[in-house]
């Protein structure tokens, strides 16, 4: 599997994210717009109430939009230990140490891309290929990484 159609792949997925988020904040936008009333109160609830998803669909844009950053600084080389950038291989299937993107697939092979501060990237983090480690009391073994 090559790590550059990995990361291009990723971006996309990123991009639409971002892109999403973007419409959902401009819908809400806009829908806050329309909810014109004369019942006082009641307008001014829902119109803090569409302020508060809208703050909240914006922190999570900028999630995304900080693990596009992040995502930059993964480079396409070959990783002969458990680090950023690494595809490390284990009993329980293969891992992306890169952003916290979740299960996406790949030339029909799953990966899990998982963030380098995830608990389980800290527990592999310098092993090598056949190195044993220890998450929630469970041993697993690197079979391989690339």
């Amino acid at each position: 599997m090559e790590k550059s159609n990995l990361l291009q792949l990723i971006r996309i997925k990123l991009s639409e994210k971002i892109q999403n988020f973007e419409n959902l904040i401009a819908e809400t936008r806009a829908s806050s717009n329309d909810t014109k009333s004369s019942m006082g109160d009641k307008y001014e609830t829902g119109r803090e109430m569409l302020q508060q998803e809208i703050n909240n669909l914006q922190v999570q844009l900028n999630e995304i939009l900080k693990q596009k950053d992040f995502l930059k600084t993964v480079l396409p080389k070959p990783s002969d230990k458990a680090e950023k950038g690494a595809i490390v291989k284990t009993e329980k299937g293969l891992f992306f140490i890169s952003v916290s993107l979740g299960e996406i697939k790949v030339e029909n092979e799953k990966i899990i891309c998982i963030s380098p501060e995830s608990p389980l990237a800290k527990a592999m983090n310098s092993k090598i290929k056949g190195e044993i480690f220890s998450l929630n009391n469970m041993n697993q073994k690197i079979l391989d990484i690339e």
